[in-house]
């Protein structure tokens, strides 16, 4: 191995450097996870990495994106590192408390968004991601999240605070509809449908360093649909939508689940791998 060039090392040599132990370490992408770890240790916007790279790199900065870079190598998530996570355009914070917000999970906010809603009611809403970006994108609706974990309504909270939503959402814990008053035109939710099995499947960053009840419901991954529909009944006003994501190879499981609870299958919405991701549901003569 080459030795690092004489001098003062610049960011360019640290971000080669850091790519390269990153990539030993089983990395997936390590060449963007430098350069975002690299822009958060330095604070500058990941956009205007490029013009800071030849600049001397020295002192508390290069110890910052060195520490990032050992916790890296041990598969800590970025959002972890850096403290959030990028989400239908806007940033929501991230903790050890909550799931990772995916991009996948977009197309669930994109299909509720796909008619007008007034009062919608998210089950499980760890960071808040899905109901306050739905909130954001439909100025007049109010929301109610809830979860299981007082930690991660705290985290919810905390996001909807920076996001100037707090006076039309209400984040309290509860097993799924057991704490929940009144009904909704929109029920949303990104239930843990990992089945116990699958769990030492996933990847470093996941298994050992997201809360596993986010994940998992430590069964066959189908218990929360179950209770989500048994729940959703109770709370769902004539004429609403219930919309919930799916884990792989779930939507024939899941849509007969919810038949055999009088739902009304409406869409099947696949993601970019032709997945069927999000499954949308009615109620039978509620219009649909």
């Amino acid at each position: 191995m080459s030795p690092l060039p004489s001098g003062p090392l610049t960011g360019a040599t640290a971000l080669y450097a850091a790519t390269r132990r990153l990539s030993e370490a089983g990395v997936a992408d390590p060449g963007r996870d430098a350069r975002r770890l690299f822009a958060h240790a330095i604070g500058v916007d990941p956009g205007r990495l490029t013009l800071v790279l030849p600049e001397p790199v020295e002192g508390e900065a290069l110890a910052a994106f060195e520490a990032l870079i050992e916790r890296r190598c041990a598969r800590e998530p970025v959002s972890h590192l850096t403290g959030s996570r990028a989400f239908y355009g806007r940033r929501f914070k991230v903790t050890r408390d909550v799931l990772d917000p995916r991009p996948e999970t977009e197309l669930l906010v994109e299909a509720a968004l796909s008619e007008p809603f007034g009062h919608v009611l998210d089950l499980g809403t760890g960071s808040g991601c899905i109901l306050l970006s739905l909130l954001a994108e439909m100025p007049d609706a109010r929301g109610v999240g809830v979860d299981v974990s007082e930690a991660a309504c705290a985290v919810a909270r905390e996001n909807a605070a920076a996001l100037g939503l707090s006076d039309r959402v209400h984040i309290s814990v509860s097993d799924w509809v057991s704490r929940v008053e009144g009904v909704f035109d929109l029920v949303v939710s990104n239930p843990p449908y990992i089945a116990q099995e699958e769990m030492a499947e996933l990847a470093p960053e996941v298994r050992d360093w997201e809360p596993s009840g986010a994940l998992t419901d430590g069964g066959d991954g189908l218990s929360c649909y179950r209770a989500i529909l048994d729940g959703a009944q109770e709370v769902l006003a004539p004429g609403g939508r219930l919309l919930m994501e799916l884990g792989a190879g779930q939507a024939e499981a899941v849509g007969t689940l919810a038949v055999a609870r009088g739902f009304a299958p409406i869409a099947l919405i696949p993601d970019l791998d032709g997945r069927e991701r999000v499954i949308v549901l009615g109620m039978p003569h509620s219009g649909f």
